[in-house]
């Protein structure tokens, strides 16, 4: 069955919004499932409506950061991705986190059509138990740390039950199955350091913000833990 030209445009500007960097016609096409000659044709039709695409056909195309995609527009796949998401936060994350959850998936419920509201409601998606490792630490707390740059001193307990008093530069919290870990730069170990909220004794969140940036040893951490960008 042919796919519908306006849901043909919206899968390309989705599968642009996915790049950060310029992606070549060939690789958009594949994706899309459509010839070369039609996307070019779509990626002109899209520039023409407003969409702030870059490039040129044997360079590449990019999609800048503004453009908005109406919010009603999300097929079932999408939908239920999001249910599943916002369950997933429910069972792993601290309750203020995943109440803004729930919150964010209400919103848009609120804006959709009948039929994909009641794709939300009836979403099959469902996932395990919750965690049961307690955190002593404020999770939330922490979350702003790091998105402050504020410098955290814990006193911390190892595997062994051995405590030690750490001053770290958090740029990152990492949601595992079982664990919540803080990747952070240790002033102690000059370098890198993983620590887990369920082994945090007691913590202070200092006004002292840290003297390098979050980006900076965001990238700087993925290059030495070999870990992949995001697209």
């Amino acid at each position: 069955m042919p796919v519908a030209r306006s849901e043909r445009l919206l899968t390309l500007l989705q599968t642009l919004r996915r790049y950060r960097r310029p992606v070549t016609g060939t690789v958009l096409a594949q994706e899309t499932g459509v010839s070369l000659r039609t996307l070019y044709r779509d990626i002109a039709s899209l520039q023409a409506q407003g969409a702030m695409i870059e490039g040129e056909a044997g360079i590449g195309y990019v999609l800048k950061p503004g453009f908005m995609l109406p919010p009603m527009m999300f097929s079932e796949e999408e939908l239920e991705a999001l249910v599943l998401g916002s369950r997933w936060v429910a069972r792993a994350a601290e309750p203020r986190l995943a109440g803004a959850g729930a919150d964010a998936l209400a919103k848009i419920a609120a804006v959709l059509p009948a039929d994909m509201r009641e794709t939300i409601d009836s979403a099959t998606l469902f996932v395990g138990r919750k965690r049961q490792d307690e955190d002593k630490a404020d999770v939330s707390a922490i979350r702003k740390a790091i998105r402050l740059e504020r410098i955290l001193e814990l006193h911390y307990g190892d595997e062994q039950g051995r405590i030690s008093r750490r001053r770290v530069w958090p740029f990152a919290l990492g949601y595992f199955e079982h664990v919540r870990i803080i990747m952070a730069w240790c002033e102690l170990r000059q370098d890198f350091r993983h620590f887990r909220t369920d082994r945090i004794i007691d913590m202070a969140v200092h006004e002292m913000r840290y003297p390098r940036r979050r980006t900076a040893l965001l990238k700087e951490w993925r290059e030495t833990q070999d870990v992949p960008l995001e697209t």
